[in-house]
Order: structure tokens, then sequence, then C-alpha cells
């Protein structure tokens, strides 16, 4: 690896490891979450050509941290013409202080329950805090929500004017507050373990990311059924990864090969779960973990369970309802009751329009019309999905189900 390459790949890594922790510190300084990510940036930028000079730092973390903290107080030393300005730079030219230690005991999961803030409406408040904390994309959270990136980048926006002006302070909230904050918690959890779980995209750690901080929020709250039912999901889904993908293709989980899957997780997974249901407080990470538990102890496709599945995503309906999981739900009916019944479920979703631009619906009606015998009607809805598939895997898959037919 030559000396730029080594340069760049630990950029890379501390980008990873260190962007939450430079921006939530520069806006638990200044309050000002535009001015945090501006600065963040120019550091990381700064680092590419300053650390080829001079080697990488034996703390990058803390250059970085230092970095953008100098960018900040240049920029309000220009800027600084209001009261709040100058109330920002007094504070940056302090010394820094060490915070004190709270009770949260991961610093990541300190800071994802810092941005969580219920006063904001729950989808800008998730989406926020994997922009600001997980480094992810306007467009890769846009992609997670289902919606337009234009459309995520003004609720952002609005997220951030709210939070100046209603004075929404930026610390970390004391434990009787924890509870307030935990679905949005697991939320963001949640979503940083699948935006890690496609192995094409580079970003295979924050799927191992998100597992850790499930098990640290487990320990911090025991009592919380569903943050057990979250780490059991998690368990359960990260033992199918090694099968997930075939010479670059996406195995489909009736073809994948269960010899493969991590059986220790797997028991994990089981056994955590067991103990997120003896709670008896239901929620909708218990049921999502308990219908991967039907795919991980059935011992072949053919033994899978499909009417407790769809009698579990009917469950999954009442608690958090949303087109997906409709989705999903079609697909267990149509194993369950026959494929009639649950392609009659997918146009009804076509129709909404709900799921418009997401690949997986035609490609699910595509599947079901092919299972159907109706090969020339299935043509046409996989080139459909293929001309909507987002990564290489999927369009691999895609293209050889539609020349299979």
């Amino acid at each position: 690896m030559t000396a730029p390459q080594a340069v760049r790949t630990a950029v890379d890594a501390a980008y990873r490891d260190e962007w939450g922790q430079v921006v939530a510190t520069l806006i638990g300084l200044t309050g000002d979450w535009d001015l945090a990510e501006d600065c963040a940036q120019d550091a990381f930028a700064a680092a590419l050509a300053t650390w080829e000079r001079d080697g990488v730092p034996a703390r990058p973390g803390a250059w970085l941290t230092t970095t953008a903290r100098h960018r900040a107080t240049d920029r309000l030393r220009r800027d600084a013409t209001g009261a709040a300005k100058l109330r920002q730079l007094a504070v940056l030219e302090r010394d820094p202080a060490q915070p004190p230690a709270q009770e949260i005991p991961d610093e990541r999961l300190r800071l994802i329950f810092t941005c969580c803030h219920p006063a904001l409406p729950f989808p800008a408040r998730v989406a926020l805090t994997l922009r600001t904390l997980a480094g992810l994309s306007t467009g890769e959270i846009a992609k997670a929500f289902l919606t337009a990136e234009p459309t995520m980048a003004q609720r952002l926006v609005r997220a951030k004017r709210k939070i100046v002006e209603a004075g929404i302070p930026y610390r970390v909230p004391p434990a009787e507050l924890l509870p307030h904050r935990l679905t949005a918690v697991l939320a963001v959890l949640y979503l940083i373990f699948n935006e890690g779980y496609d192995e094409e995209d580079g970003r295979r750690a924050l799927a191992a990311e998100g597992i850790h901080l499930a098990r640290t929020l487990v320990r911090l709250m025991p009592a919380e059924p569903e943050a057990r039912g979250l780490l059991a999901l998690m368990l359960l889904l990260e033992a199918r990864r090694a099968s997930r993908t075939d010479g670059g293709v996406l195995v489909t989980l009736e073809n994948q090969d269960r010899s493969r899957w991590d059986r220790a997780l797997i028991d994990e997974g089981l056994a955590t779960l067991d103990q997120a249901l003896a709670a008896r407080r239901s929620g909708p990470y218990q049921v999502q973990a308990a219908i991967a538990a039907c795919h991980a102890t059935a011992p072949d496709a053919a033994a899978t369970d499909w009417p407790q599945i769809a009698a579990l995503y009917a469950g999954l309906m009442r608690l958090a309802p949303s087109p997906v999981v409709a989705l999903n739900r079609a697909v267990a009916v149509a194993m369950a009751d026959g494929i009639p019944a649950g392609l009659a479920l997918v146009d009804e979703l076509t129709e909404s329009g709900e799921l418009d631009g997401y690949y997986l619906l035609p490609a699910t009606r595509a599947d079901l019309l092919r299972r159907d015998g109706r090969l020339a009607e299935a043509a046409t809805s996989y080139e459909e999905a293929l001309g909507l598939a987002p990564t290489d895997a999927e369009r691999r898959y895609l293209a050889g189900r539609l020349t299979e037919l």
C-alpha cells in the first residue's frame, strides 16, 4: 500500500470511528449543528494533506477534534457580529475540559441518547442522529426512510432550525429520562445495523457497531424488553450473513446454504428473544425477532412455518404499520394461503402508490407471478425491479431470474 493510500485508509477509519464524536463535541460547545458539521468536514479534509506530510497521529480523534475546534474558532472570529456568535467564540476559546463521567457506559450510545431529543418529530429525530453521529449521507438516510433525498434534506434543515429557535439543549439526559428517548434510539441502532448489513457498500463495520451498541443498551436498560428484542433480531439476521451472496449475486432466503449459518449467533439470538418475551410486553422488534427465529429454526425452506410467520406479520401491522411490513406480510400470506391471496395484497400496495420506486415491490410481484406460472407478467415486473435495484448483488440476482424466464 502506497503512502497516500495508507493515509486515505487511516482517514476513512477515523471517519467511521470519530465523526460522531467530533461533531458532537462542537455541537455541545456551540449549539450550532451546521457549523459543527462544516468544521468537522474541514478537519477530515485537512487530515488527508497533513497526515501524509507529518504521519498519522497517535490519537486521530483528538487531532481531528482540535483541528475542527480551531476551524470553528476561526469561522466565528470572522463572522462574530452578534451576541450569540460571541458567546460561541468565548466557549471555544476556553481550554477544553473533559466532560464529567456519565451513567451511559459507551460514548457513541451516550451521544445517540443526547441527539434523540423528544422535542423533535420522531422521523427527524432519527434522521438527524444518523446524519450527525453515524455520518450517513442524506441520500443514505432518505433510502432508509423510503423518501426522496430533497425531502429528507428539508426535514434535516427544519429539525436543525427547530433546535435553534426552541433553544433545545444538547446535553446527555439523566437516567430517569432515558426511557422517553428509547424508541428513537432503537430505531437509530437498527438503521445503523442495516446500513452495514449490505456487504457491497464497504460499511460492514456498521453492522458490528449496531450489535455492540445494542448489547450495551441491554446492559444499560435490562428491564426494557424491546432492547433485547432488537439485539435478538440483529443476531439472528447477522447469523445468515455468510450465505446472503454467492459470487457477488444475492441469494434469497429459501436458497441459502443453511449449513453456513452461524449457529452460535442463532443460539444467542434465540436465548435473547426468550428473555425479552418473558417480560410479556410485546413490541415491534420482538415480533420481528420472532419472525427471524421462525426462519432460523427451520431445518430447510420447506419446513418454514409460514402460517406462524403470517400471523406474526399481522401482529406487527397492528404494532407498527408500514407499507414495507405490509409487503412482507403479503409474501407470508402467499406462502401460507396460496399465491393468489398474496398477489391480491401486493396489488393493493401497488395501487396505493406508497411503495413507488421501492424495488422490492415489483421484485416481490415478479416472484409470486413466476411461482403462479404467469411468466410473461413476471418478466415485466423483473424488468421494473431491475431498473430500481440499488446494489450490484441485487441487480445480478434479478437479471438471472429474468434470463431464466
